[in-house]
């Protein structure tokens, strides 16, 4: 029998046991296949058209209201600051309501025995109901927690302010990448159409060459060489055109645009070349001043020395005041309704025994903020001194492409008088007009370069392209704010 009973107690044992286990089922297709409808239709959404050819900052204002990044950095922004708003209530009193009913299945009944004798002094008896009505309402308000309260939502105020600090490093970031995919999306956009004529052209030799070898007309090893040259220049093209055909596709990425969309781009005319006129110590200051990231440390050494105070007040005692109502239908009692308060002293012991510790821990901490922020300074300036080397030199790979594409230029326009008049052959033509697309390619890129180091100045001093509040969040508001924060950088 106390086998079986055994065996049935193991059994419910498993039973309760396999009820508890968590399974969790597979995604179904279907649900993942809405989802990414849902997706597609909500990541761009509400979004402004392109009207006409885009320019480089209405292509940045896009970056800036419509990129995803972007997106998320504003929605964790607004998270802290209600985290922020929350924090403030934990420096409230604590305040606790109690309602209910209670019953037992006999009578609270009690009685007494002497101590001196043993023996009962007071037959069973109660003073209280067998069912009753309960109510409380408490409130405790502790000066110790209150002051730890106030220093938490203080460092949680800071940790909003360095998510501010990160969405304007997004905004650095975002506006350098759209520049520097915009330029080399302007040189795609200028030279696709010359590479795809002359890939024409190329493809329109090699199959009149064929055919002339088909009919043994020539030297067949003089037209093999005559298609090698051909399939060559052709290469040599092709890699050029994969170099820019990607360009759009990562603007349109950056601006948020669906990635089949086509649109032109508005370049400035002609190659205008920036003049940087600022004074690298004075840009220094502000680089250490006004950089993203050297703030953020300077709120993270805030909340440092906010975790020193915080454990300084663990080690003090704690005031706890006290008021409550309370309620009992106990038909026993001579007042059911009462109010009770209180003040007493609450000492945690063995704070004070850790408080030493965690002082030194908290002092680490500020002594590692400040090591973190002057390596990131050191970083800071280097970076400033690197972009103004960077700058200085495509200033001059610049001038050095542009003089040779105009050379490249020129030979190719004496070439295409000569293959007129039937002094040159055609492959020498096109060899021609094949160096003068890789110099303009590299011209281009040069160039591309040469904006992008320029504006990795301005972004190197920490200056915000643009200002603090705008007066709506319409694209044009935010691209006319871009360009005049640019203009104003420029002199």
């Amino acid at each position: 029998m106390k086998k079986s009973q055994k065996l049935f107690g193991a059994s419910l044992l498993a039973l309760a046991i396999s009820g508890c286990a968590v399974t969790s089922q597979p995604i179904e297709r279907s649900a993942s296949e809405e989802r990414a409808r849902t997706d597609l239709v909500s990541m761009f959404k509400d979004q402004e058209p392109i009207n006409g050819p885009l320019t480089l900052h209405q292509a940045m204002a896009r970056a800036v209201k419509y990129n995803l990044e972007a997106r998320l950095k504003v929605m964790e922004e607004a998270l802290s600051r209600r985290q922020v708003d929350l924090a403030r209530f934990d420096m409230l009193p604590r305040m606790a309501l109690a309602a209910g009913y209670a019953g037992r299945n006999n009578t609270s009944a009690s009685s007494s025995q002497s101590v001196q004798t043993g023996t009962q002094s007071l037959e069973p008896s109660t003073s209280q109901d067998r069912d009753r009505e309960v109510a409380d309402l408490t409130m405790v308000w502790n000066v110790l927690d209150f002051g730890v309260s106030y220093v938490s939502a203080k460092q949680q105020a800071d940790q909003r302010l360095i998510l501010e600090e990160r969405r304007r490093k997004v905004i650095h970031t975002i506006t350098q990448d759209v520049r520097s995919a915009y330029w080399r999306a302007v040189a795609a956009q200028r030279l696709l159409t010359q590479i795809d004529g002359l890939m024409s052209r190329i493809h329109q030799a090699r199959e009149n060459s064929q055919h002339m070898a088909a009919q043994r007309v020539g030297d067949p090893v003089q037209t093999l060489s005559y298609q090698r040259a051909l399939i060559e220049a052709t290469r040599q093209l092709e890699e050029q055109r994969r170099a820019l055909s990607l360009a759009k596709t990562e603007l349109a990425a950056l601006i948020n645009l669906p990635l089949n969309t086509h649109f032109t781009l508005a370049p400035e005319e002609g190659y205008v070349v920036p003049q940087f006129k600022g004074d690298l110590q004075t840009l220094e200051q502000q680089a250490l001043a006004s950089r993203p990231e050297l703030r953020e440390q300077d709120y993270q050494a805030r909340i440092s020395a906010a975790e020193t105070r915080k454990a300084m007040l663990r080690m003090l005692p704690g005031l706890e005041f006290s008021a409550g109502g309370h309620y009992d239908s106990n038909s026993f009692l001579t007042n059911q309704s009462w109010a009770d308060y209180g003040v007493k002293i609450t000492w945690n012991l063995f704070n004070v025994l850790s408080a030493p510790t965690a002082i030194k821990v908290a002092e680490a901490g500020q002594d590692v903020a400040a090591a973190r922020r002057q390596a990131m300074s050191m970083a800071v300036l280097a970076q400033l001194y690197v972009a103004n080397a960077n700058f200085n030199e495509a200033v001059r790979q610049f001038h050095t492409s542009e003089e040779l594409a105009s050379l490249d230029g020129q030979i190719a326009e004496q070439l295409r008088n000569r293959y007129q008049t039937q002094n040159i052959g055609e492959l020498e033509l096109i060899q021609g007009e094949l160096n003068n697309l890789q110099t303009q390619l590299k011209r281009d890129l040069s160039y591309a370069e040469l904006r992008n180091a320029y504006a990795q100045l301005y972004v190197s001093s920490g200056s915000d392209p643009l200002p603090d509040t705008l007066p709506d969040n319409n694209l044009q508001t935010i691209a006319t704010a871009l360009q005049n924060n640019e203009a104003n950088w420029n002199r």
